[in-house]
């Protein structure tokens, strides 16, 4: 796979882009994910002024910080299919958290949200992320949001692969990563470093995984 600054889209059907429908509101079992908007910025002040949600990801925001990248957070590209959604509970609408498909940032420390721009794709790995505020924590929430946005990207957008990276801490994003689907595939360089973690699945293996637990499903006990 092409690291972020090759000279074409990578990680897509080539043709596709201009060709897709986007359905950006995405539906599980127990979770709704719809199109962060600035009017999600109180989940923003919960999740990201907590020491615990941001322990592996930077640390605490301040309001002023939040106030002044909500917008930037709210942005979409590649007709919509790249950027962050909230998760909210399908029934009540409470909000949990968000999950996103990003640009993977190489040599900087931080997303390049200027990358987003409507009817285009990055010229960069996409990555998955996800945060929940504590209170929907050990629910398996976020495994469940990873999961609705694979389908998403590899049924009804172009991309061919999703990548994701963890700090080496963060066993709780590991396990969601393996449940979905992800495979160890050593280090890259990402966020300004050389050797991050490299986690990554492909269309084919989504399929093939896919294939295998509704083969399971079926099996006679």
């Amino acid at each position: 796979m092409p690291n972020a600054h090759t000279d074409s889209v990578v990680g897509i059907r080539p043709g596709f882009i201009d060709h897709f429908a986007m359905k950006l509101t995405l539906d599980s079992q127990r979770l709704t994910l719809t199109p962060f908007t600035p009017d999600d910025i109180d989940l923003s002040f919960e999740m990201f002024t907590d020491p615990a949600v941001v322990r592996y990801t930077g640390g605490v925001m301040s309001d002023s910080f939040i106030r002044a990248n909500v917008t930037n957070w709210a942005r979409r590209g590649g007709n919509g299919c790249i950027g962050i959604w909230t998760v909210s509970d399908r029934e009540t609408g409470e909000k949990y958290g968000s999950v996103a498909l990003l640009p993977m940032p190489v040599k900087e420390k931080e997303t390049d949200f200027s990358l987003l721009v409507p009817g285009k794709m990055p010229d960069a790995d996409i990555e998955i992320g996800y945060y929940l505020k504590r209170s929907a924590w050990g629910f398996g929430y976020a495994t469940e949001a990873a999961r609705r946005v694979l389908e998403f990207a590899f049924q009804e957008s172009p991309l061919d692969e999703v990548v994701a990276t963890f700090d080496k801490g963060n066993l709780a994003s590991k396990s969601v990563l393996e449940k979905a689907g992800f495979t160890d595939r050593g280090t890259m360089p990402c966020y300004g470093e050389d050797d991050g973690l490299n986690y990554r699945i492909t269309r084919d293996e989504w399929s093939q995984q896919r294939a295998e637990a509704a083969c399971a499903e079926t099996r006679p006990v």
